[in-house]
């Protein structure tokens, strides 16, 4: 049984922070789901993704195409789990199953902490996943590197 861990972002964007925990989840020998809830949204964050340094490089792909099940990192709009993933990352407030939460190693729940809208619908899903009785972390960096904040063992 795995758990939802939740990620407030106020100090360095999604684009810097997503790299960051999909090359810890690759460590982990994990493939991982990155759902996302506008497909323009996703195709501007699996650019950056390509035009990461060449040294950290990280294998993904967008879903639609004939290789989905077998991408180590797929981007996707869509729900159920197309590669296989172990870890799904949520981004943009994409939905999230507290039998996911379940059935996965981790589930990362990435929000803007600018973004009162995305505040909100984050403390929605945590209410949501914990009420189910899903552990949880809420990860914050506002004093400038990762703290856990909170958590709930479910």
């Amino acid at each position: 049984m795995g758990a939802a861990y939740f990620y407030h972002l106020t100090r360095a964007p999604l684009e810097a922070t997503l790299p960051m925990l999909l090359e810890k989840s690759r460590q982990a020998g994990w493939r991982v789901l990155v759902r996302g809830v506008d497909a323009a949204r996703l195709d501007w964050l699996d650019d950056k993704l390509w035009l990461g340094p060449e040294d950290g490089f990280l294998p993904h792909g967008r879903s639609g195409g004939e290789f989905d099940a077998n991408q180590p990192v797929l981007l996707t709009e869509e729900p159920g789990n197309l590669n296989d993933a172990a870890c799904l990352m949520a981004v943009d407030g994409a939905p999230v199953s507290p039998e996911e939460v379940q059935s996965l190693e981790r589930v990362c729940i990435l929000f803007d902490g600018n973004d009162p809208a995305a505040v909100e619908r984050a403390r929605g899903q945590w209410r949501e996943l914990t009420g189910a009785g899903c552990a949880a972390q809420y990860w914050s960096q506002e004093s400038g590197s990762w703290q856990k904040k909170a958590e709930s063992a479910g």
